[in-house]
């Protein structure tokens, strides 16, 4: 307990909380709204998505994420609405609370091609427990005169009141994308307003994440995979290279893969990393490998489930990598009783599971 308190007070005061980076999740098109506001409104019917993801598991100070969302699109006014909620547990002790509204406007370029420009407002609250930490003059206070237990409480500002120190602000941000039935590509931007994270007085922004998206789905032909026979004539059969790019502060990730559908089934392979960059430890260049990622998606009807593995490649070693859950259900037989006509609305590429 007391390395665990060292070590978490060491990344407190090194400023790791100013330049907190945002959680990730691997299964990016199963929380859409997550990843980009614009996306608010694309399954063009009311969708509940829940996700789950537990990362460094092997580790004591690992992150867990849990997030759930609803959108519907409004062919009226072509707009879409969301909400999204998450909760996201670092070290278990720093526990971050999102609730966003997210708003995107659908345009129809021409018959092929269609654009969505989204914009997000949320209510942040984090809180940080320090009840089962060890602090420096607690230490000391061993050290020196070798009573023990140390002193029962902190004389550090931020939590010699004996209170759970706790900071709420607004968050901004904005998306936009273009896609049709074959390809998207957007761009996101987050944290526009660089808010304030500090639970002091001292200044720490959370710096901007602008994120870049795009895929391209290709066809396969039955002679391919399938063999027309029965309900196989009407399953999905594609394949579907995608690519996320991320950017926060001093921190950059790329990750590139391949989605294979052959409905219900949805199969994915993943590389996260930077082949191209290299960084200095212990005076040896290290290539910036993260993870390779595989997941399994099943979907049937307007219900899916999908589960993914990261598999820690980089020089981290053993951590358990990380295990992510998602769930989602579309409403089609609530809002819109004949689909069919709904359906003539631009639907995005991108796989769903």
């Amino acid at each position: 307990m007391l390395k665990k308190g060292i070590v978490f007070i060491v990344f407190i005061f090194s400023g790791f909380l100013a330049q907190a980076q945002d959680p990730q999740f691997s299964q990016f098109y199963a929380a859409p709204l997550y990843l980009n506001p614009a996306f608010a409104g694309t399954a063009m019917m009311p969708r509940v998505t829940m996700n789950y993801r537990n990362q460094w598991p092997s580790l004591s100070a690992n992150f867990v994420t849990y997030s759930a969302s609803a959108d519907l699109f409004s062919q009226r006014f072509n707009s879409g609405l969301g909400l999204l909620l998450t909760n996201d547990r670092q070290f278990s002790n720093l526990v971050t609370t999102d609730i966003a509204a997210i708003y995107s406007y659908h345009l129809k370029i021409n018959d092929e091609i269609s654009a969505n420009l989204g914009v997000q407002g949320s209510y942040v609250s984090r809180g940080i427990d320090f009840g089962d930490y060890t602090f420096g003059e607690q230490i000391r206070q061993y050290l020196t005169t070798g009573a023990y237990p140390p002193l029962s409480s902190s004389i550090d500002p931020i939590v010699s009141n004996g209170t759970t120190p706790r900071l709420n602000y607004a968050d901004f941000s904005t998306g936009a994308m273009v896609y049709s039935d074959k390809f998207w590509a957007g761009v996101s931007v987050h944290h526009l307003n660089q808010p304030n994270q500090s639970f002091n007085d001292k200044d720490a922004r959370l710096p901007m994440k602008v994120g870049i998206q795009a895929g391209y789905r290709i066809p396969l032909a039955d002679y391919l995979i399938g063999n027309n026979l029965g309900d196989a004539i009407d399953r999905e059969k594609s394949l579907t290279p995608a690519i996320h790019y991320k950017r926060q502060g001093e921190f950059d990730q790329l990750d590139a893969g391949l989605y294979l559908t052959y409905a219900p089934l949805v199969l994915g392979a993943w590389y996260r990393g930077i082949p191209l960059k290299t960084y200095t430890k212990n005076g040896e260049k290290i290539i910036s490998h993260d993870a390779a990622i595989i997941l399994l998606g099943y979907r049937q009807d307007n219900f899916s489930i999908g589960y993914s593995y990261d598999a820690t490649i980089s020089s981290l070693g053993s951590t358990g990598g990380a295990h992510e859950i998602s769930l989602s259900y579309t409403f089609s037989d609530i809002l819109y009783p004949q689909p069919r006509n709904h359906r003539n609305k631009k639907e995005i590429a991108c796989p769903k599971f």
